[in-house]
């Protein structure tokens, strides 16, 4: 029987769907971006850029240390990029960044979960297909993917990333395994996380802690010398898209900055003593004004809050640890609230909403068979904590749930194969009971 028709013919349509429902937010978003929120500050930072005035802002910018016509390294240096090609071709228009970001998105997403679904559970095509289905309905994925942020993108990079991470894993075990595909798995391994980096550079501490687990992995495996190799190429590819932009951050400054610089205020805001014992993510913290001496630029005011954001931890352990627990109503948050606006309600309420009893169900379904889901468990444990002990809001959380929404998958997945089967006894149960002649 062949099956690659139809599986086909289902991924095309899953894909489909996801573009138009994109493509219908982003016509109803429109040509403009919100004052005040990061799409309007990535729209004028693109504008500028394609204008020939580079990573600057016309006016002093968020949060503060951002003077007017200054070089920047607050924002992401790709996706600008991508905005301000988009811009530099048909002008500054949003809704043509949305409609292409709503494509792009709308493809890309339901592939990715597809793949990884497939590098969790080889055979299990209709598991695939389904987390496909998830990822393309999903309405806060649907409502990002029409934004002029980054956000979808880096959830595509990500969970491109973890495939690639459990296609290493699946090639320790493979004996035959020859070097070219250990080589190819390193490169594309260390594409996603460069591209990722790029978009949203909250990545790295994971990559740390991911290349660490793989290593381990490697060496129980009796791989060791493979996955050296390997994370070597990676972690190599990886430097490949960041060092250029730390050397135009050093040409700018004159001092060290890795990739962005707004590490720094988020570890001091996030911690600053205006929250008290109740993180208010939607509050920036007023910039501190007895540094001494005084921040002269992007690199050394990021150090500067940075250092503050842990003197604050330092000064206070407790209050730290009664914010960091406040964090986790502003990280799992599902309901709807005053502060946001009615689609972003709309978009929270039919995704984490509805779905999160699908994803806690699969979840403990998965753990029978956890050797196939650890990476992702680690994921899923280290990216939360690491928000909820930093700064912690819903889209920071994304990421989650794209991987998450394979373990919604798996509990949807169950319940067809369970349901039929009741079903059937119950239609046995409600049948009346025929009485046949004794002896017959």
């Amino acid at each position: 029987m062949n099956t690659k028709r139809p599986l086909t013919t289902t991924i095309l349509i899953i894909i489909l769907a996801a573009v138009l429902l994109r493509l219908g937010v982003a016509f109803y978003l429109g040509d403009s971006t919100p004052p005040g929120k990061d799409e309007t500050s990535y729209s004028e930072l693109a504008e500028r850029l394609s204008g020939g005035y580079g990573y600057s802002f016309e006016q002093p910018s968020y949060p503060g240390f951002v003077p007017a016509n200054t070089p920047t390294a607050h924002w992401s240096f790709l996706y600008t990029g991508f905005v301000a090609g988009v811009y530099s071709l048909f002008g500054k228009h949003p809704l043509i960044v949305r409609l292409l970001s709503a494509v792009i998105c709308g493809i890309l997403l339901p592939f990715m979960l597809y793949r990884l679904a497939r590098r969790v559970r080889p055979g299990r095509e209709q598991l695939a297909l389904l987390t496909a289905a998830l990822g393309a309905i999903y309405a806060y994925f649907v409502l990002y993917g029409a934004m002029v942020q980054t956000e979808a993108f880096f959830i595509i990079a990500v969970i491109w990333s973890l495939e690639r991470s459990l296609a290493l894993l699946d090639l320790y075990r493979d004996l035959n395994a020859k070097p070219a595909n250990y080589f190819w798995t390193a490169l594309t391994l260390g594409i996603s996380l460069g591209l990722a980096t790029l978009l949203r550079q909250s990545i790295l501490p994971w990559a740390i802690v991911l290349f660490t687990l793989l290593l381990l992995a490697g060496w129980k495996q009796q791989q060791f010398r493979a996955a050296v190799t390997s994370l070597f190429v990676a972690g190599l590819i990886l430097l490949v898209f960041i060092v250029p932009f730390t050397i135009r951050n050093y040409r700018v400054y004159g001092d060290f900055l890795l990739v962005n610089s707004n590490a720094g205020y988020a570890m001091y805001s996030a911690q600053h003593p205006m929250h008290g014992t109740s993180f208010r993510a939607f509050d920036a913290a007023p910039l501190p004004d007895d540094l001494d001496p005084q921040p002269q630029n992007e690199a050394q005011w990021d150090r500067a809050l940075m250092a503050r954001g842990f003197r604050f931890i330092q000064e206070e352990p407790g209050r730290y640890a009664l914010l960091s627990l406040s964090r986790l109503v502003d990280y799992f948050m599902f309901w709807p609230a005053s502060e946001t606006s009615l689609i972003n309600n709309i978009g929270r309420v039919l995704s984490f909403a509805i779905f999160l009893p699908f994803m806690l169900y699969g979840l403990w379904l998965s753990f029978p068979e956890w050797r196939r889901y650890w990476l992702l468990y680690a994921f899923i444990a280290f990216y939360s904590l690491m928000h909820i002990l930093t700064w912690a809001m819903i889209r920071y959380r994304l990421p989650v749930d794209a991987v998450l929404l394979l373990f919604a998958a798996l509990t949807l997945s169950d319940l067809y194969h369970r349901l039929p089967a009741r079903w059937q006894l119950m239609s046995d149960l409600t049948q009346p009971v025929t009485r046949h002649p004794a002896g017959d």
